[in-house]
């Protein structure tokens, strides 16, 4: 039987770590993925019998290696796909209650303070990679106003992955599935030395385990939030899934090829002719102005060429690309292959129905994370805000996940109207909302209202 958190931390803190280390969900590890990832570590690069030729008088014939990033573009094309508009949150505070209003504001303003768009496209690059990602949120005591009210905090944000050489290991209640701890392991140099840490989180304390020689040491932490800092994110598979296989064939294709094109490429001049003929008479063209060649009657000099099936070899290499592609539901939007089809811009927004569909399916596991990061936040806000707990904890807050598509919104609101007669189809209110450009909406309706009937004065005089 699984033991639980209290009675993990109970032991000695060699023993502790070691259990910690047990991770519960199987994610597959970094050094093997970072191979497929990574297009100087393919097996065209690094199978030890594909080498270079070396001659009998030491020459070196180098073989061909051509390489393809096809997995680390499809990880470009879903961040592009999912995060090329950038995430949405629609607070819904409660008609006039402008503790909520100034929740919502803070919550915004924490967000756009740690650059949440850049960070999206950071630490989801990290899950879609190496299939896991885990976010921390600590406080810096910083007396500051950026929130729209004086704080003596600052909340910043860390990421841990895999891809840093960082080990994350999550403890999941084995009845509930609720997170109940969440584990780092992470190395700094201190001085002219590697000192290992393991931090631990639970929803009331915090401990660092430090290892500078054989044996872990502990330290508690005061830790005062109420529940984990921090939000997890995994994946069983990268987002290339299991079509590494399609790039590697590709590969070991051009490379092939190449091996051939350069061997036969070279200029061949072949002499048909029944006698025999000696060559090489001639001098340099810097010696003489010109050469005659004679040879005899009825004999045929020319140049002989490689015939290559060339339709068949851009047919195959063309399909596998197509098949990988296809098979993950991205679309290959590279600049060649949009160029060379003509389509109009209706039949283009087409092209990326199947990937707005594979935005969608995966969009479970990060709007779940993304919701999670809110109530953290509004955790940290009940220190840096007391006496606003209850607005804190009523305020709604919905993120919206966008796919990137090439969309028209006059199109839209145009169809919409002719639709409903030319009739209204939210109000101004709901529209500012929507549109997700002004931080306060409320606020935004308010100077809105006192202009009108600024202006209205103006006229009446």
């Amino acid at each position: 039987m699984a033991k639980t958190i209290e009675e993990i931390l109970k032991l000695t803190p060699d023993e502790a770590v070691k259990e910690l280390r047990k991770k519960t969900v199987e994610i597959p590890k970094w050094e093997d993925l970072e191979k497929e990832y990574n297009p100087k570590k393919h097996p065209v690069m690094t199978d030890p019998s594909y080498i270079d030729i070396i001659d009998d008088n030491g020459g070196i014939e180098k073989v061909t290696r051509v390489t393809e990033g096809l997995q680390r573009l499809a990880v470009e094309r879903m961040i592009g796909l999912s995060f090329g508009i950038p995430v949405k949150r629609v607070y819904k505070p409660k008609e006039n209650d402008k503790n909520e209003q100034i929740v919502a504001k803070a919550i915004e303003t924490i967000l756009t303070q740690n650059r949440i768009n850049a960070v999206n496209i950071d630490r989801f690059r990290m899950l879609f990679a190496s299939c896991e990602v885990a976010t921390m949120w600590f406080a810096v005591e910083q007396p500051n106003s950026l929130y729209g009210f004086p704080s003596k905090l600052k909340l910043r944000c860390r990421h841990y992955s895999q891809m840093k050489g960082d080990g994350i290991y999550p403890l999941f209640d084995a009845e509930t599935d609720d997170l109940i701890a969440l584990s780092f392991y992470y190395k700094r140099k201190e001085g002219d030395k590697d000192v290992e840490y393991f931090d631990v989180y639970t929803a009331d304390r915090h401990i660092r385990f430090k290892k500078e020689g054989k044996e872990w040491e502990r330290e508690d932490r005061l830790f005062t939030v109420g529940k984990i800092p921090g939000v997890y994110c995994h994946r069983p598979t990268p987002i290339w899934e299991d079509l590494s296989n399609l790039v590697e064939e590709r590969e070991w294709t051009f490379s092939r090829n190449g091996n051939y094109l350069r061997k036969n490429l070279k200029p061949l001049v072949a002499l048909f002719a029944d006698e025999e003929i000696h060559f090489n008479q001639e001098k340099s063209e810097n010696k003489e102005f010109k050469a005659v060649l004679q040879y005899p009657k009825g004999s045929e000099l020319k140049y002989v060429t490689w015939e290559q099936a060339i339709d068949n070899l851009k047919f195959f290499t063309n399909e596998l690309k197509q098949s990988f592609f296809t098979q993950l539901q991205l679309p290959d939007i590279s600049y060649d292959n949009m160029k060379t089809t003509p389509m109009s811009g209706e039949s283009r927004k087409m092209l990326l129905i199947d990937a707005m569909l594979k935005v969608t399916q995966e969009s479970g596991r990060l709007l779940e994370m993304f919701d999670r990061e809110i109530n953290v936040i509004k955790a940290f806000l009940k220190i840096m805000m007391p006496g606003m707990n209850d607005a804190i904890d009523g305020l709604k807050v919905e993120n919206q996940i966008v796919p990137y598509t090439i969309t028209d919104d006059k199109d839209t609101i145009g169809n919409i109207m002719t639709a409903t007669a030319g009739k209204p189809i939210m109000s101004q209110l709901e529209g500012i909302q929507y549109l997700g450009w002004s931080d306060s909406p409320d606020e935004t309706m308010r100077q809105i209202k006192e202009e009108s009937n600024l202006d209205a004065l103006n006229l009446a005089e």
